[in-house]
């Protein structure tokens, strides 16, 4: 499968014309993963984004970063698959990785964006730049609308657990 029939399948690249995500595929390299490689490391700089050609990965948050007990280790927060985008924050700002990435099969494919070039090609395309930051910015909105629920979730249970 082509770099470009992958990014067309991916939400972030919607409604984009196939030379946009030709120029954005021009860009693009390949690398593959086997099960339990890490992507990239929470708490650690990022100047790429992902995206899934193939193969799943495990979105994981470690408690004890930030002082917390920690007796069974990272907690994954998603798991993403086929089309499924992630990193993408650090096309955003250039601050450190929120959560880790972790390949959780066997023969994972993906797709890695570069930022600096992303960017330059956003610059260059404007309309090419304002469909893919208005596709970033619904993208980021529904994933923090998940991690939402699931802090609420977390925190019902806690305090039901407390009642009883």
């Amino acid at each position: 499968m082509s770099v470009v029939s992958i990014l067309s399948q991916a939400d972030i690249f919607d409604e984009l014309t196939t030379t946009q995500l030709e120029l954005i595929g021009s860009i693009c390299t390949e690398r593959h993963y086997q099960a339990s490689d890490v992507i990239f490391e929470e708490n650690t700089p990022g100047d790429e984004m992902y995206v899934i050609a193939s193969g799943e990965v495990q979105i994981q948050v470690d408690p004890s970063l930030i002082g917390r007990d920690s007796t069974t280790g990272p907690h994954t927060i998603a798991t993403l698959r086929r089309g499924q985008s992630f990193g993408e924050v650090s096309l955003v700002d250039e601050g450190l990785r929120s959560a880790s990435a972790r390949c959780s099969m066997q023969d994972t494919h993906l797709i890695v964006i570069p930022r600096d070039k992303l960017m330059l090609l956003c610059d260059t395309y404007p309309q090419l730049g304002y469909k893919l930051m208005r596709n970033l910015a619904a993208d980021l909105a529904m994933k923090i609308r998940h991690t939402d629920l699931q802090v609420r979730e977390k925190l019902t249970w806690a305090g039901e657990e407390k009642r009883k």
